[in-house]
């Protein structure tokens, strides 16, 4: 019988596209999961950082396919306490360090989900680069179609029921200076007012809705109130950095 391949391997890290990480764990992936597409995600999650992560990954991981595979590495406690997990979630596998990244996607999910210990282990697992050496070997023999190397979880340690189902903070800054937040656009009035770093920053539809240079608040394309400034950069502008609280006022 022919193996089923994955639809494909999204990577989602904090590795950034310079120095060798990235470009390690892709290699290890065409080698033992040669044929399945590897798609780059985020390369520039927010460094050591899984909370903001976790809002980001759940903003993005509806837009893949079934069968997709996700391996997701922010990892402040490589080498450390916590656990190595497989998560599956509404048909797609997600594997990657049990530190809370995976929250918002178990608890948005409408399908019960299901979560392995991972219990393999490879000849040589260097203390610091997990990612390499664990994460990506076991999505490749998720990708391989082959059944979770590990031991079904039977509690909710890694769990952050503390999380807010919605974090009013920036999360992430994107190329051009834009500011996402872990506040989907869906749960805030159209017409709200948001406070940002003094500023009170009123919605638009769209950046040519306002004149050049003027802040303002929109629902990005995957849903998240975003921060931008028409044809100008909002980080400078306004001062954001990742944890910039933001909040809706009268």
């Amino acid at each position: 019988m022919a193996v089923r391949l994955a639809e494909m391997i999204v990577l989602f890290t904090d590795f950034g596209l310079e120095g060798p990480y990235t470009g390690q764990i892709k290699a290890l992936l065409h080698q033992q999961a040669p044929g399945v597409p590897i798609v780059d995600l985020f390369a520039d999650a927010p460094i050591g950082n899984p909370k903001a992560s976790a809002y980001l990954l759940a903003a993005y991981a509806g837009w893949f396919p079934a069968t997709t595979i996700f391996l997701c590495i922010v990892d402040p406690g490589v080498g450390g306490t916590r656990p190595a997990i497989i998560l599956a979630a509404e048909g797609r596998w997600y594997v990657g360090p049990g530190n809370g990244l995976f929250e918002l996607i178990q608890r948005r999910a409408e399908e019960k989900t299901r979560s392995w210990d991972i219990k393999w282990k490879p000849d040589r697992l260097s203390a610091s680069f997990h990612g390499r050496d664990l994460f990506a070997p076991v999505a490749a023999m998720l990708a391989r179609d082959e059944p979770p190397p590990g031991r079904l979880r039977e509690d909710d340690a890694e769990r952050r029921p503390d999380w807010p189902d919605d974090l009013f903070e920036i999360v992430y800054l994107d190329h051009f200076g834009n500011a996402m937040t872990g506040v989907r656009s869906a749960t805030i009035p159209s017409d709200a007012k948001l406070l940002v770093v003094g500023r009170v920053l009123e919605h638009a539809r769209t950046f040519s809705d306002l004149p050049v240079g003027s802040p303002f608040w929109y629902e990005n394309s995957n849903g998240l109130v975003e921060i931008a400034v028409n044809q100008g950069r909002a980080d400078g502008k306004l001062g954001l950095t990742i944890g910039t609280p933001v909040q809706i006022v009268a």
